[in-house]
């Protein structure tokens, strides 16, 4: 049984000793929480700091007028018993998580006037999903089954590049250059207008791409052919008693090994000596020095916050600006109360594309109702969840949107947007309502309490430009960026998570072991195992 912790900010601050410390990572989300449970598994001292007041990033929780969600974790992949990744995490945590299967069906297809569309595991399952909606498209569904398979092992090659020396990875992308060329170059538009011409088939293959932020026509392939077909291998998994179980297994790893994790502590700088970082300047000017800092807060948030421009490697730091960031999103989070399966919830997850496309988002929002929706039902995942005689459930709509919707309030300090910002969140929150009702009549009479996000708060939270949920765009060009090696050209700097290997929890966790192994080879070998 885990023993809860204490996630939120604390009253003490880390140690400044200049000796104390071998490794201090920066941004407690997934990736960060990995790398530092794993340089501490291995032996390194690793101090821990996040600027928000609770531990986990995107994979915290809170709660509200007796409802609590999770705030970034709806299905996770890769946690199947036997999966390479649940060994990893089993080997970070000081008490394993359990984790419950959603089912063979995890996502529900709601593509214009047609009737839902399930999808289910494993890859025949699937094919069998699409052949009977689209029974003249039969070859171009047996293409699509192939070009996610070999196009999922495609990226997968990049990878390990990103832990690797430049020389070393060169290679090894020179010798995979047939591979990358075909699945990591082309868009996923481009691949799918050459398997088929049915728009609503093109629909259907594309429709998951929120799982990774990136629009058909921007996005690699091999991105959503990594994250979509992940689930057709492992299955659909959620941590029992919510996203709040990574913190709490994971942190009690890190002073268990004479770490600390500290909430609250704002980074504002780096460190150097020479041209080497030795370590980290907080808000209140105190100075921690390590060995290696590791950075989870994002490749280009990591240089326009923390990097001098004087600081040299011009040419890296450019490329990694060059690249775009990822969608924004809008999300409402209701409170129910009332038997919500009878009134049509589901543990799988429903996708709503009213117009048809799925290369949508929103950019006119308050008043236009969003070209795409996503409704989660995070209480009925977690087996832990007591929803008590009064039947208090918990979900989440999630509807990607442009930053232009948000951008003229994006300078003025968090909570201070004035009437005309209130009166916008009004509209919108009405807007994303009046669709949910539409869909869920029944479900929209249970919610007792709602409140709208907006790109904004993501801002505050993540730190992230244009209110990126994924941080950086899943471009081709951001696929095969060298630059996103977790060993930056700065001494003593790393990165890790997403922007180190693929948006979303397994991506950040992966990204936060990459950048762990270039600061501790023996992290290495329990990644080859």
């Amino acid at each position: 049984m885990r023993r809860p912790i204490e996630l939120r900010k604390d009253s003490t601050m880390p140690n400044s000793d200049h000796e104390h410390w071998d490794v201090i990572v920066i941004g407690s989300g997934m990736g960060g929480m990995a790398a530092a449970a794993a340089l501490s598994r291995v032996g390194q001292k690793v101090l821990l700091l996040e600027q928000h007041q609770t531990l986990g990033g995107l994979t915290h929780s809170f709660t509200r007028d007796g409802f609590t969600w999770d705030v970034g974790v709806h299905y996770l992949s890769g946690v199947a018993p036997g999966d390479h990744m649940r060994g990893l995490l089993d080997w970070l945590c000081d008490t394993p998580i359990e984790f419950v299967s959603l089912g063979a069906i995890y996502d529900t297809l709601h593509i214009g006037s047609d009737e839902p569309l399930s999808l289910s595991r494993p890859y025949e399952a699937q094919e069998r999903d699409l052949k009977d909606r689209f029974p003249d498209q039969a070859e171009a569904i047996e293409a699509w089954t192939r070009a996610l398979r070999e196009g999922r092992e495609a990226v997968l090659k990049i990878f390990p590049t990103r832990a690797m020396p430049e020389i070393a990875g060169d290679l090894l992308d020179w010798w995979n250059r047939r591979a990358i060329s075909k699945w990591c170059a082309r868009t996923t538009k481009e691949v799918i207008d050459e398997i088929t011409d049915d728009p609503r088939l093109a629909a259907a293959m594309a429709a998951q791409r929120g799982d990774h932020g990136g629009r058909p026509s921007k996005a690699s392939f091999s991105m959503h052919a990594l994250i979509s077909a992940a689930y057709l291998w492992s299955g659909s998994w959620y941590p029992v008693g919510g996203s709040a179980a990574f913190a709490e297994a994971m942190i009690p790893t890190i002073a268990k090994h004479g770490g600390e994790a500290h909430a609250g502590v704002r980074v504002k700088g780096l460190l150097f000596d020479g041209g080497s970082v030795v370590g980290v300047t907080t808000d209140d000017g105190t100075e921690i020095r390590a060995k290696a800092v590791l950075s989870d807060i994002g490749a280009r948030e990591t240089i326009d916050t923390l990097l001098p421009e004087d600081c040299g490697h011009q040419d890296w730091m450019a490329q990694i600006r060059a690249l775009p960031s990822s969608i924004a999103h809008f999300t409402v989070f209701l409170g129910f109360e009332g038997d919500i399966e009878a009134a049509g919830a589901t543990k799988a997850n429903h996708w709503f594309f009213p117009t048809g496309e799925a290369d949508v988002v929103w950019t006119d929002a308050p008043d236009a109702p969003p070209p795409h929706m996503t409704a989660s039902f995070g209480s009925l995942k977690n087996p832990a969840h007591d929803p008590g005689p009064r039947q208090k459930h918990m979900g989440q709509l999630l509807v990607w949107a442009d930053w232009s919707t948000v951008a003229q309030w994006a300078d003025q300090p968090p909570g201070t947007g004035g009437d005309d910002y209130a009166d916008f969140k009004r509209r919108a929150e009405e807007t994303i309502m009046a669709q949910f009702e539409s869909y869920f009549p029944g479900l929209a009479k249970l919610v007792v309490y709602r409140d709208l996000a907006t790109p904004l708060l993501t801002v505050s939270f993540t730190g992230h430009r244009k209110g990126a949920f994924y941080g950086l765009d899943v471009t081709p060009e951001r696929v095969m960026c060298d630059a996103l090696r977790a060993q930056t050209p700065i001494p003593g700097l790393f990165l890790a998570g997403q922007d180190v290997a693929s948006p979303g929890i397994p991506g950040a966790f992966m990204g936060g072991l990459l950048g762990a192994a270039c600061v501790d080879a023996k992290v290495l070998k329990q990644i080859t195992g």
